[in-house]
């Protein structure tokens, strides 16, 4: 019999292609149905990555907080940034975990589904949850280390304030870009796994680029620079939300030191990776897992 009458055949009596893409509400719902899934994989995830080491899950707190040290002796001790930038040790910790928050976020897209072929190619499920599940563990990892961000900012005199409340709306924001952004790059790297390797160097340049150890406004004040680059560095993504936490939790940071709409811009980012990286990962559905 002809393929095509076979096919038309199939159609007749209700089969449908093995691991057909289903539409894209559908998949909403197949993916909010697995939501329990999601967050147990994540905590899970989360338990599991410091078991081996001695010291547990303190290593959440102490891996941005060694690189902040590292970061304050070479660029606030060496460089002597500190002298421009008011309350500097809590400008610093804010931004390296913010930015780390970022960084794990997308190197954990990138082995989102290349990291469990094992569980793609033996259970049916919505293969979003993974990216998903990987950028949810990042946030639960972040909201544990806050706590020691708190104490470092009240040791160094920041008194909490109504601004504080802010700080919600901005992970918010930054949890939503993160994970559309996660997406992205877990269907990149099912196809091109060596996407993984170039990662680190990406992020490397792109936290320079962000100002995670020193101010854009002082980096950029008096360069004669193309309007568009520095348009480019003020509304990069990362750097907002950085720009954003430290409005929101250290008082010498203020908003003349803000782009203007930076909320709006925040948003924008946001909304852009979370529904464009959804439905672009959506759409290579079916191929998770084959070849």
């Amino acid at each position: 019999m002809p393929e095509e009458e076979l096919r038309a055949l199939a159609l007749r009596h209700g089969l449908t292609v093995s691991g057909a893409r289903p539409s894209l509400p559908r998949y909403v719902r197949q993916l909010w149905a697995r939501r329990h899934f999601v967050t147990a994989f994540a905590t899970a995830r989360l338990t599991a990555q410091y078991s081996q080491a001695k010291l547990g899950q303190l290593w959440q707190v102490m891996t941005p907080l060694l690189n902040a040290t590292v970061y304050y002796f070479i660029f606030g001790v060496l460089m002597n940034t500190r002298a421009q930038v008011p309350d500097f040790v809590p400008f610093l910790v804010t931004g390296v975990f913010i930015w780390t928050f970022t960084a794990n976020s997308l190197m954990a897209g990138t082995r989102a589904i290349s990291g469990n072929l094992g569980l793609v190619r033996a259970l049916h499920f919505p293969r979003a949850s993974l990216p998903v599940a990987l950028a949810l563990q990042q946030l639960q990892q972040l909201v544990f280390s806050l706590a020691a961000l708190v104490v470092i900012l009240l040791g160094f005199g920041i008194t909490p304030g109504a601004s504080w409340l802010l700080a919600v709306p901005a992970l918010a924001l930054q949890a939503l870009f993160n994970t559309g952004l996660s997406l992205v790059l877990a269907r990149v790297a099912a196809r091109t796994p060596d996407v993984a390797q170039l990662m680190p160097f990406v992020l490397r340049t792109w936290m320079y680029a962000s100002g995670v150890m020193f101010s854009l406004n002082h980096v950029l004040a008096g360069r004669d620079l193309p309007h568009a680059l520095v348009l480019a560095l003020q509304y990069n993504p990362a750097a907002l939300y950085i720009d954003l936490m430290r409005f929101a939790l250290v008082d010498s940071f203020t908003a003349a030191q803000l782009p203007p709409h930076v909320w709006a811009a925040a948003a924008a980012w946001a909304l852009a990776a979370s529904v464009g990286g959804f439905i672009w990962f959506w759409q290579a559905e079916e191929t998770y897992g084959r070849g």
